[in-house]
């Protein structure tokens, strides 16, 4: 299992990516998913209500170019997730919470989700429950 440091080079990659423009639908109240294909990978991403156009743009970024993806997902195999905490969001100021948490290379979606909530919220400031935004499996 890799936990995945937000370090400096993939806060700036991000802050571009959001400040290129990346265009965005508003998160509804359901909780739909968006599936992608991209290379080897099956991505999906929640649209949970609390992703702002921000998050929304980062992350439809995230699954759909693999140089973003490779930032997100460093071991070429196994599953990957990103959970993050609803009253603390995916991005503030253009860099990702703390407690949005990526962990990749785990043998299934259930461990890589479980294990991606886990540390969220060990590294959230609220008790509110973390959630996966996103998912990447090997296709």
């Amino acid at each position: 299992m890799q936990a995945h440091q937000w370090g400096f080079g993939m806060r700036a990659a991000l802050l571009g990516a959001a400040l290129c423009g990346a265009v965005a639908a508003p998160a509804t109240a359901d909780v739909a998913m968006e599936t992608a294909t991209l290379g080897d990978y099956t991505i999906q991403l929640n649209l949970h209500p609390f992703l702002t156009e921000e998050d929304l743009s980062i992350l439809r970024l995230v699954s759909s170019d693999m140089q973003y993806l490779s930032l997100f997902v460093p071991q070429a195999n196994g599953h990957s997730a990103m959970a993050a905490s609803p009253d603390e969001g995916f991005v503030k100021d253009g860099v990702p919470v703390a407690s949005a948490v990526a962990l990749g290379g785990l043998d299934s979606a259930e461990t890589a989700a479980k294990n991606a909530i886990d540390a969220c919220q060990k590294a959230a400031k609220t008790k509110t429950p973390c959630v996966v935004i996103l998912q990447v499996a090997p296709k």
